[in-house]
């Protein structure tokens, strides 16, 4: 394992508890940041702040909160900035999803994910700004390959995801005099997520998944975690703005093929109607 310092970081990271997020936040932790974390589930923060301790973290914290409320959630993030001393990264990656036809889908389904994944993400960044140490700060937004590649089943969430990087592209022109970075990472298929669940169910997606990948394998929580330790250090100090795919080239064309399978997996019953 390569050896990062970041001891001297305050790490925050909203949806921390679970899949691609809480890897994240376990990588910081690792090597060595105070790391809080928030969730809508007591018993997955204080599963994940057990766990960020056993690991590492300088300091470990959580609270719960749900990203589409935004008093309770400003509330958590500025008690956790108290504690920790403001916050120098931020992660924001809380998400809703679940395939389903926009023909069929209600609009209180459609509502939803934009209330988690785009309100929620414009929740974090009004409720953080004043909490980030600046000059400095490094905030990530976890967006999704549908915000740039169209998929049936999945208008909801393209929708929602090319707002959340647009909201990044808006805060790096916002926030780039006060010296805070702002950039998307846009995961591929990553193994063992509800996400890949969802988009390859059975073993023959799953081989059609990792073939479409150009390089041959599924990625894994630490690969999206790898790409937050390197934006949030000195190295990434020109970069913001940026909507980085972290996906084994899968953006370059194969995520196509998987995403044409998306009307056979809706045959049956629809879990968005």
């Amino acid at each position: 394992m390569i050896t990062i310092d970041c001891s001297a970081l305050n790490v925050m990271v909203v949806g921390g508890t679970s899949g691609i997020n809480r890897g994240i936040a376990e990588l910081f932790a690792e090597h060595g940041a105070a790391v809080a974390v928030a969730s809508r589930t007591q018993s997955k923060v204080d599963d994940t702040v057990a766990s960020l301790k056993a690991l590492g973290a300088s300091k470990a914290l959580g609270f719960v909160a749900d990203v589409r409320n935004y008093d309770d959630l400003q509330v958590g993030l500025e008690n956790a900035a108290k504690a920790m001393g403001g916050f120098d990264v931020v992660v924001s990656g809380a998400a809703g999803n679940f395939p389903a036809l926009a023909s069929e889908m209600s609009p209180n389904a459609f509502k939803s994910v934009i209330d988690i994944d785009l309100i929620g993400t414009y929740h974090v960044m009004r409720a953080i700004y004043p909490l980030l140490n600046k000059p400095g700060a490094s905030v990530i937004s976890i967006s999704a390959p549908q915000a740039q590649m169209p998929m049936v089943a999945q208008a909801h969430v393209s929708a929602a995801k090319a707002g959340v990087d647009m909201i990044t592209r808006n805060l790096a022109n916002e926030w780039g005099a006060s010296g805070v970075r702002i950039n998307s990472i846009i995961p591929g298929p990553i193994e063992g997520t509800e996400g890949v669940a969802r988009l390859a169910p059975t073993p023959a997606a799953m081989k059609l998944c990792v073939k479409s990948v150009p390089l041959q394998r599924m990625g894994t929580p630490q690969d999206i975690g790898n790409a937050c330790l390197f934006l949030a250090s000195p190295l990434a100090s020109y970069i913001t703005g940026a909507v980085i795919p972290v996906d084994g080239g899968w953006l370059q064309g194969g995520v196509a093929a998987v995403a044409a399978t998306f009307s056979q997996l809706l045959q049956g019953d629809n879990p968005g109607a």
